[in-house]
């Protein structure tokens, strides 16, 4: 399974009522794309979140959180939050928020 599909409905509904996003698959998983640029995904049963370099390291101390590292090389300014740190609707709209909040500092492309 390249991503879950309850996560991705979820991400879905929560970002439903944002103009300009789309989805796209990448990463081996689902991208939702704000005014073209990747906001958050869905890879395995993580979420992805974007959030620029900034916040990286102050986001990665909260639970759940960890560096997104597909190749033993973990990038800077994504970050993965396990399920247990999304189960609540609320966790999940912080999370979301935080995604879309940094791909909105970014030009359309």
């Amino acid at each position: 399974m390249p991503y879950n599909d309850d996560l991705a409905n979820r991400v879905r509904a929560a970002l439903r009522t944002l103009c300009g996003i789309t989805e796209k698959k990448m990463f081996g998983g689902l991208a939702f794309m704000l005014n073209g640029n990747m906001c958050v995904g869905v890879t395995n049963d993580d979420l992805m979140v974007r959030v620029g370099t900034a916040e990286h390291e102050t986001l990665l101390a909260l639970p759940h959180a960890r560096p997104m590292d597909f190749t033993g090389r973990p990038m800077k300014g994504l970050v993965f939050v396990g399920l247990e740190g999304i189960e609540k609707a609320e966790s999940l709209k912080e999370w979301l928020g935080r995604g879309v909040s940094f791909a909105q500092t970014l030009p359309k492309k």
